[in-house]
């Protein structure tokens, strides 16, 4: 009887044992996502949620039949390459590229890594792609048209502020791609608005602070904040210093005017997410990036902090309140 005991005693430990290194096996086993963000991974925890939200629309559920391999630059651009080329030596089977910035190194380090990108401008532009129709290499994903609304924006702004004259671009240098293009756009629309420009730069917490006193002692009129990640990261800190400077500003997306920010105009940044990982879970399943044509964003909605147009003097026009998707009171 001791004997047949200490056999099941034996036994029983040695499927324990084995019971990890079979689940470690299976997930092994499962396809792995190399999920790239370049700001701290403390930023876009909702937008992360769209994405698996994405994933499971197709039949993917983080943990149970695919992997995430989530890697965060801190708001260091100059990390991303190297995280790229662990996620290349790791072979993944598919990388997400959040950004712009982030695409065009991507598309250095892999032609044969499935990536899916999300872009603010045309990605023909940016050479990402050879059409939109039909992508051709191993690249698809998202154009969210940031850079294309830059008039939109502009125009938006000078509704809200019909006596702006002067007005104010803050572009980061360190995201130059966006930043060129920006300044491009709005360099047309407002010489065809009859408007003046004066261009600030800064590409970190100290110059942000310096932007912003240098317009301290430039009163422009308003403000057209450039899109791009490190600028979404710093929507706090933007929002609080275009408020003690009382500077009219607008804004890429909706989170600005949720911390305080006057307006913004531009695509739900969730929802691009949310395609962008139903876009993943098609390749997973087989589909070719060659063969998936790029996602050309169509809904864009105006937000209004009303709160901080009050705080800033301004009667907002009625034409404004009644095409808002959202007023913030």
């Amino acid at each position: 009887m001791t004997l047949r005991r200490r056999d099941f005693l034996t036994l029983l430990g040695g499927a324990a044992a084995a019971w990890p290194l079979t689940a470690r096996a299976q997930r092994a086993k499962l396809p792995v996502i190399g999920y790239l963000d370049s700001q701290p991974a403390v930023e876009g925890q909702d937008r992360r949620r769209a994405f698996r939200q994405g994933l499971k629309d197709n039949g993917f559920v983080e943990g149970e039949n695919v992997v995430i391999d989530y890697r965060f630059g801190g708001e260091q651009m100059e990390r991303v390459p190297e995280l790229l080329n662990e996620l290349v030596r790791a072979r993944v089977a598919v990388i997400v590229a959040v950004s712009g910035p982030i695409a065009l190194l991507a598309a250095k380090v892999s032609t044969s890594i499935p990536i899916v990108f999300m872009v603010p401008e045309d990605p023909v532009r940016l050479g990402l792609v050879a059409s939109l129709a039909r992508p051709g290499g191993n690249m698809t994903g998202i154009n969210f048209f940031l850079t294309e609304l830059v008039a939109k924006r502009l125009g938006l702004l000078r509704e809200m502020v019909p006596g702006a004259v002067r007005v104010g671009v803050l572009v980061n240098p360190a995201e130059p791609v966006i930043a060129e293009a920006t300044l491009r756009e709005v360099d047309v629309a407002a010489r065809a608005m009859g408007l003046q420009i004066q261009i600030y730069k800064a590409s970190t917490n100290g110059e942000i602070n310096e932007a912003f006193a240098a317009m301290g002692r430039d009163r422009p009129d308003a403000l057209f904040v450039s899109s791009g990640p490190y600028y979404g990261s710093r929507r706090v800190q933007l929002a609080n210093l275009a408020s003690r400077h009382a500077i009219p500003a607008t804004y890429t997306s909706r989170l600005h005017p949720e911390v305080g920010g006057l307006m913004s105009y531009g695509v739900d940044p969730v929802d691009r997410y949310r395609e962008a990982g139903v876009y993943v879970g098609r390749i997973l399943q087989g589909v070719k990036p060659a063969d998936l044509p790029v996602v050309q964003s169509t809904k864009f909605e105006l937000v209004i902090n009303l709160e901080t147009a009050r705080l800033l003097g301004i009667d907002v026009p009625p034409t404004l309140l009644a095409i808002a998707d959202e007023v913030i009171e």
